[in-house]
């Protein structure tokens, strides 16, 4: 087991490295092939994690976009090592990896169709809430709740996948059409329940008004929380799975390198926003609802039998970090490290990896 996971983490390491250090990744694992004693690889596939880790983050820095990119393959590659460790079935690992891939896919396409057409941002996110409502209408029920719907056989949670794309579209314009979004996303998490997601939409919105309050902002305060309130008045008996649910203290019963690399995989979900808040003032509100958000994703599934974000089993959130990236402004930090955003601005287009070189690196 220990081996199988030094093995997956090296792989990992390789994957996060830029693409200049390429040659790094394929001597990390030259250098595991050749170490006999299990313990030993995996501590030195956990280096080889560490200074990929470093690597990566100092060049994607200055670039939030490609910063949360990077920390969601490594968040999702950390959750891959744990299912490994666990003993989970191959399908699950499948299913990650793959929402890992279209997510970044995704990601790719939607930036180069807001670069060739312009699309309204709050007319799409009252579309993306309608789909919300709708799931909470005609979607599967199970246990009480009517969260999801299925694609191909495989079950998603809208609510997961598009609430933090809606949310971040009203921090980023604040339209009389995003106010409608927001408003129709609460209406639709009351009615599934979703008490996760319903207490995430209040955490941002709250984390909002307090970095740029409004009268606007303060009518979706008190909706996402009387939103938030009617889940709380109803019960939820939903079961906690394997794999999915309370994986935070489950798996340090696998291994405590296994718990380790789920909360190492959660803290770094939430790294693009401590980075933004400290180095982009003019876009603080943005980054404070990013990191509220999901902050209270990851609280939820700590607290109740929800969805463990991105290290847990699940495409949805997997699909809804990567989604709500788009959220993020998309110019590099320039106002506070204008030296190294210059610096990064003159290197050649093949040796800035981001979303491309994730892309390439995932298929």
């Amino acid at each position: 087991m220990r081996r199988g996971l030094a093995e997956t983490i090296v792989r990992l390491a390789a994957i996060l490295l830029p693409v200049r250090l390429r040659d790094w990744g394929r001597a990390m694992a030259g250098e595991l092939a050749a170490i006999e004693r299990p313990g030993a690889a995996l501590a030195f596939a956990l280096g080889c994690l560490a200074v990929a880790l470093r690597q990566t983050l100092s060049f994607h820095l200055l670039h939030p976009r490609r910063l949360a990119a990077s920390c969601a393959i490594g968040a999702t590659g950390l959750g891959l090592a744990y299912m490994i460790a666990a003993g989970a079935p191959l399908s699950y690992l499948a299913i990650n990896a793959a929402a890992l891939a279209i997510g970044l896919l995704a990601v790719g396409v939607l930036t180069e169709a807001k670069r060739l057409w312009r699309i309204a941002g709050g007319a799409v996110g009252v579309g993306l809430a309608c789909v919300i409502l709708l799931t909470s209408l005609f979607g599967i029920a199970a246990d009480g709740a009517t969260r999801w719907i299925s694609a191909g056989g495989i079950l998603l949670q809208p609510g997961l996948v598009l609430v933090p794309a809606v949310a971040l579209g009203f921090a980023r314009a604040r339209d009389s059409a995003s106010l409608l979004a927001i408003l129709i996303a609460a209406l639709a998490l009351a009615l599934q329940p979703d008490r996760a997601m319903a207490g995430a939409l209040a955490a941002g919105m709250a984390a909002l008004a307090l970095a740029r309050p409004g009268r606007g902002v303060l009518v979706l305060l008190g909706a996402a929380l009387a939103a938030f309130a009617a889940t709380l008045a109803r019960a939820d008996a939903s079961p906690a799975m394997p794999f999915v649910d309370r994986i935070f203290t489950s798996s340090f019963a696998v291994h405590p390198l296994a718990g380790v690399a789920v909360l190492a995989g959660a803290a770094l979900m939430l790294v693009p926003a401590i980075a933004g808040y400290m180095r982009d003032p003019d876009h603080r509100p943005i980054y404070a609802m990013f990191g509220a958000v999901w902050l209270a994703v990851i609280l939820a599934a700590a607290l109740g039998n929800y969805p463990t974000p991105l290290v847990g089993y699940g495409g949805s959130a997997i699909l809804g970090y990567l989604i709500s990236l788009l959220g993020l402004p998309p110019r590099p930090f320039i106002r506070t490290i204008g030296r190294d955003a210059a610096a990064m601005r003159s290197e050649p287009e093949e040796q800035q990896p981001g979303l491309r070189a994730g892309l390439t690196a995932a298929g």
